[in-house]
């Protein structure tokens, strides 16, 4: 068997056979083929499509061509969510605290920023000390000493995703749908949970623009993921407009925060407590409602609160600034954004491009949104940067994302259905 031999065999809308396919796989990562070959066979597969077997034999090999985590001490237990991102979206930092709180193991590993999504390893290290790169046994052992532990994706981790993912994001090949699941459900298989919550976004902030689109990705998770031994719901869910108020990395820590406090109710605790509802559902075996019973107590007793603190701490991030949210670093500059008439607004906000290294205390409080009525004189946001040369064309981006009607716009469900 030869790369050739793959390539041509797809090239011309053929199943691949198992053999092929962890053939294939094994290539991308030990370089017996080039990146023409890879490609070759990227578009081959963009263009004819896989079954569902295939695209279960692809994602159990990408998973198995690194590391794999062993969490089988955790028993039926261990959990782990994934969001497909967009902008605004901390729900991981609310989610885990709360499932672990209840009694389940949250071994989570996340990602940095892609596009126009933050990432949830970005936001935590805005936590002063927070270490997002642990040892496997430091992290198993505070899974299970703490019920929480969440850090960076390892570089062993489903390496072959790693590989095939940068060649997709030059060869415009990322929007295929056997392709998308088995990057994702690789690397949520690699990190050895048994139960996994899909949280799949659609709208003009997500990368699935319509709902008809996130509900095939996430039937095909779903399906794949139970294929290969994981119990596995999915949640489709609105990102029309950024999801809560608070956006940037030390911003969103502190609405999460709050929402743990319990002292903010709004479309990011409504999502959060849905997604966490769902893991301790499928963890436990118990009905949905008698598990959003739990989350809401858990919530309102402070203990997924003092849950998130002692994570926190666990992983050397200074949990004191979690109760008093003002010690976290503010920006130098800031601009109040008013509207230039009345109106209701019926867009999402705009958003500025991410630098490296990150401003943690960079970011958008939004005051209104979608839908909201707005006078002259309001104020529609917050910027927040430590580079105030940067305000005046950050207000520009932010209005001209804008628009402004008589009449409200009609309001979208913020979570369309699950998917199981």
């Amino acid at each position: 068997m030869t790369i050739y031999d793959v390539i041509a065999k797809k090239r011309d809308g053929h199943p691949l056979t198992e053999e092929e396919i962890r053939f294939f796989v094994r290539c991308s990562v030990d370089g017996s083929a080039d990146d023409s070959q890879l490609t070759a066979l990227l578009m081959a597969i963009y263009i004819n499509g896989m079954t569902d077997e295939e695209t279960a034999v692809l994602t159990d090999a990408m998973a198995r061509s690194g590391d794999m985590l062993d969490l089988s001490r955790f028993g039926s237990l261990s959990a782990d969510k994934h969001s497909t991102g967009g902008v605004g979206d901390k729900t991981s930092l609310i989610v885990a605290p709360i499932a672990a709180s209840l009694g389940v193991k949250m071994a989570k590993m996340s990602g940095r920023g892609l596009g126009h999504t933050g990432g949830t390893v970005d936001k935590l290290e805005a936590i002063p000390g927070y270490r997002t790169t642990v040892s496997d046994d430091e992290f198993l052992s505070q899974v299970e000493k703490v019920g929480v532990a969440l850090i960076g994706q390892t570089a062993d981790l489903a390496p072959a995703d790693k590989k095939l993912y940068s060649l997709r994001d030059h060869t415009a090949t990322v929007g295929c749908i056997p392709l998308i699941v088995s990057s994702v459900m690789s690397k949520k298989l690699a990190a050895g949970a048994k139960n996994i919550v899909l949280d799949v976004k659609y709208g003009s902030g997500a990368f699935m623009k319509t709902p008809e689109q996130a509900e095939a990705l996430a039937r095909k998770m779903v399906t794949i993921g139970k294929a290969c031994g994981r119990n596995v719901a999915a949640v489709l869910t609105d990102m029309d407009t950024p999801l809560g108020s608070h956006i940037g990395n030390a911003l969103e820590v502190v609405e999460a925060a709050e929402v743990l406090k319990n002292n903010v109710s709004s479309d990011l605790s409504e999502v959060s407590f849905v997604l966490a509802a769902h893991i301790v559902s499928l963890t436990f075996g118990m009905p949905f409602d008698d598990a959003m019973a739990h989350v809401r107590d858990t919530v309102a007793s402070g203990a997924a609160f003092a849950k998130m603190k002692e994570w926190v701490g666990a992983q050397g991030g200074a949990a004191s600034y979690l109760d008093d949210v003002s010690r976290f670093p503010a920006a130098a500059a800031s601009l109040a954004v008013r509207p230039p008439r009345d109106g209701s607004v019926s867009l999402g906000a705009g958003r500025t491009v991410k630098d490296a290294p990150i401003d943690h205390a960079a970011g958008i409080i939004l005051r209104k949104k979608t839908g909201d009525f707005v006078r002259e004189g309001d104020v529609l946001c917050t910027l927040y940067t430590n580079q105030a040369a940067t305000l005046p064309d950050a207000q520009s981006r932010f209005l001209s994302a804008l628009t402004f009607s008589e009449t409200a716009p009609a309001p979208r469900p913020l979570i369309l259905k699950t998917v199981k």
